[in-house]
């Protein structure tokens, strides 16, 4: 039987390209910034040859597909930005994690959609995969507790950041600043209210603030952070 199993990208020997062709950096680089510009469609072996002026061939001798394209990708924004140190206290550790992750999902909306469905083991992601699992590991010595917590905080991250960058997609997509759309939605609250068959949904339109996206991320988060002390407590 044939194995058909795909080799990874990091196991794949690179070749150096030519003098007069694009780097191998260059050539992520420039498909980064498409997938940061106008989506992850945009990003074909076809288009990033155009972007870099080159033959769609000479790509395809660096970098042989698109999936593998995609893998550097994900691991060069990775490593975009010095890694969050480490102070030895669980806590603040993993609010620093999660706060850098935050931000890099934040700078390439494309990344999350791919992270949840490729594995991420270039050495810029697994350097970060073992700081985090380093600040859980401050709080218990238990690796499957230790793993757990990390993926616990990295599902938090990329569902807070998701909802974000859906808000922000709509805001876009009507043209209208939150103010504005406020105004136009507000005929029809002020007779859903009136008419007091939702209560509770009518106390919060009156009564209760408007976070911006920071507060609403580091509540969250805190409120992670509280039920991963509890629950680890329990395996002491």
């Amino acid at each position: 039987m044939t194995n058909t199993a795909k080799t990874l990208v990091w196991a794949k020997e690179r070749r150096t390209p030519s003098r007069r062709a694009p780097s191998i950096e260059r050539i992520v680089r420039t498909a980064v910034d498409l997938a940061d510009g106008e989506g992850l469609d945009a990003v074909t072996m076809r288009r990033v040859a155009a972007e870099l002026e080159s033959g769609t061939a000479s790509l395809y001798r660096y970098v042989e597909s698109r999936d593998d394209l995609l893998d550097l990708m994900i691991d060069a924004v990775h490593g975009e930005t010095p890694p969050p140190a480490l102070s030895g206290g669980w806590r603040a550790d993993l609010d620093a994690v999660a706060a850098h992750t935050r931000a890099t999902l934040i700078r390439h909306p494309w990344l999350g959609s791919e992270l949840t469905g490729r594995p991420a083991l270039g050495a810029n992601s697994l350097r970060l995969h073992d700081i985090a699992l380093t600040a859980a590991g401050a709080l218990t010595r238990d690796i499957n507790l230790t793993a757990a917590i990390v993926d616990t905080v990295h599902a938090y991250v990329f569902g807070a950041v998701a909802q974000q960058l859906a808000d922000e997609k709509a805001q876009r997509r009507t043209g209208l600043t939150e103010s504005e759309w406020q105004q136009t939605v507000a005929p029809y609250l002020r007779k859903v209210l009136a008419d007091g068959d939702y209560p509770e949904f009518g106390r919060r339109v009156r009564d209760a603030d408007d976070p911006d996206a920071d507060q609403r991320f580091a509540f969250g988060l805190g409120c992670v952070l509280d039920g991963i002390a509890s629950r680890a407590a329990e395996f002491d």
